[in-house]
């Protein structure tokens, strides 16, 4: 009886095997397009097809809804880059809140220069009035998104949102006007509240650092020059274009575009400490300021998120992905320069995906960093 039994499991064993060498289901991923391929260098410094698919997974993952630009850069050479349908290495992409980042070097640049100070009370002649308890904030607390200023970035409906209100409502025509005279709603340095509007306000800082005017084309051109001389140029980011609105303010908050390419050059930049090819454009201690984690928010630090859990224990980022010395500029609708120095990694993301469908991306970026080690 044994016997028997064991002759008629053989056959059921070996049947699932002969099925798959006569056209079953076949095992493993499908092979790569020629395109996905072709999208990475033949050394990318983790494994080619790897990669490949990871970037892949970009264009073909419909939750990630709309990829338009992936760059992925590895020891200071373009390791992989794929671009949609209509979208190229000229294309400028739209910031949104990548542009915050900037906004903070520009700070940085006019603290080095000694026009501007770190932690005394930010220059808002308003704020100056006797009595007027926003005349507390300072910088720091400006950047690090603690000034205590009432302010809802995401509102329902949308249009009562103070960001939409800013950017293209009551605000629009003169923006630094319109979040300068918000009330505070904390004490300024106890609460953490991400801000467009905030940012906003360091532009107009900015500019009132350079120039006394109150004439928009001289504010408008003052700034301009500035950041073309002083970040754009020196950095290579030679597609770089401000926008700026009618009162002459930087929308420092939301709009700056430029290339796949220049946006992987800032993440170099910032990922090399404030350097490029040796040469300091911004004081190095000035980035570590950035990527050091505020008092109210481990996951934010001046201008920019980073790689940790936040202190409700959401994330933005991968810490499971990534070294928690990773950090990123990232904008409305997936707009993403991860920088991770421990790697030497930059990767680029460009696209348009819906808030809900954010965490698609984020994986997707998560899984490219994941394949590099440090060192």
């Amino acid at each position: 009886m044994p016997t028997r039994r064991v002759s008629l499991i053989l056959p059921m064993l070996v049947l699932p095997a002969l099925l798959g060498c006569d056209g079953g289901e076949p095992s493993g991923p499908p092979p790569l397009s020629e395109i996905a391929l072709n999208a990475v260098v033949e050394k990318p410094g983790a494994p080619r097809q790897k990669v490949a698919r990871a970037v892949d997974a970009f264009f073909t993952d419909e939750a990630a809804e709309e990829t338009r630009a992936v760059l992925v850069v590895h020891r200071g050479e373009i390791v992989a880059e794929r671009y949609g349908e209509g979208y190229g290495p000229q294309t400028r992409f739209a910031s949104w809140s990548m542009a915050k980042s900037i906004t903070a070097v520009m700070i940085g640049l006019l603290v080095s220069d000694g026009r501007l100070r770190l932690d005394e009370t930010a220059p808002i002649p308003r704020w100056q009035r006797s009595g007027d308890p926003r005349g507390e904030i300072t910088l720091r607390q400006l950047l690090q998104m603690r000034s205590g200023l009432r302010h809802t970035e995401n509102g329902e409906p949308v249009h009562s949102s103070d960001e939409v209100r800013m950017l293209f409502l009551d605000g629009r025509d003169d923006m630094a006007v319109w979040a300068e005279a918000q009330p505070l709603e904390a004490e300024p340095g106890k609460k953490f509240e991400y801000s467009s509007a905030t940012t906003v306000i360091l532009a107009d800082i900015a500019a009132r650092a350079l120039t006394d005017s109150r004439d928009p084309a001289t504010r408008r051109i003052a700034v301009a020059e500035y950041l073309r001389t002083r970040l754009f140029d020196p950095v290579g980011m030679k597609s770089m274009v401000p926008e700026f609105d009618a009162a002459g303010t930087l929308i420092g908050s939301s709009l700056i575009h430029g290339t796949a390419r220049d946006w992987a050059k800032f993440g170099e930049f910032l990922r090399n400490g404030g350097s490029v090819k040796g040469a300091q454009i911004v004081p190095r201690g000035w980035i570590e300021f950035m990527t050091r984690p505020s008092p109210r928010n481990s996951a934010y630090g001046a201008q920019i998120w980073l790689n940790r859990s936040q202190p409700d224990g959401s994330t933005v980022l991968f810490p499971g992905s990534a070294p928690k010395t990773a950090f990123a500029a990232i904008g409305h609708l997936g707009q993403y320069v991860v920088a991770s120095p421990a790697q030497k990694l930059t990767i680029v993301r460009l696209g348009k995906t819906q808030p809900e469908n954010r965490d698609a991306v984020v994986q997707r970026i998560g899984d490219i960093a994941a394949l590099y080690p440090s060192g």
